[in-house]
């Protein structure tokens, strides 16, 4: 896989930026298909920090329902992985500068 296939984008939100904070680790939405090794070279090449530990979860799809004019609409959003990224001490990744 490319290192561009492997991130989708990642996860900010206020657990991930206290744990940026405190653990100094950052959390990436990636493909389903990518494994621990294939991320961590994909975090190094487009941050140029060095990864010491990579943890992944599989979030599962959920069932979604509203209410509509028209009825009940009901559907099913994708499942999606997640991946936890601890960079060494002293680095950082800049996540706010491309917004």
């Amino acid at each position: 896989m490319n290192p561009s296939d492997v991130l989708i984008k990642p996860i900010l939100t206020e657990k991930a930026n206290a744990q940026q904070d405190t653990l100094r680790r950052y959390a990436f939405k990636v493909a389903r298909k990518a494994n621990k090794l294939e991320i961590k070279k994909a975090i190094e090449s487009f941050y140029g920090v060095t990864v010491t530990n990579v943890n992944t979860s599989v979030s599962p799809g959920k069932n979604k329902s509203r209410f509509t004019k028209a009825g009940v609409l009901s559907g099913r959003k994708p499942a999606y992985k997640k991946a936890y990224v601890t960079v060494a001490e002293g680095e950082n990744i800049d996540l706010y500068s491309s917004l």
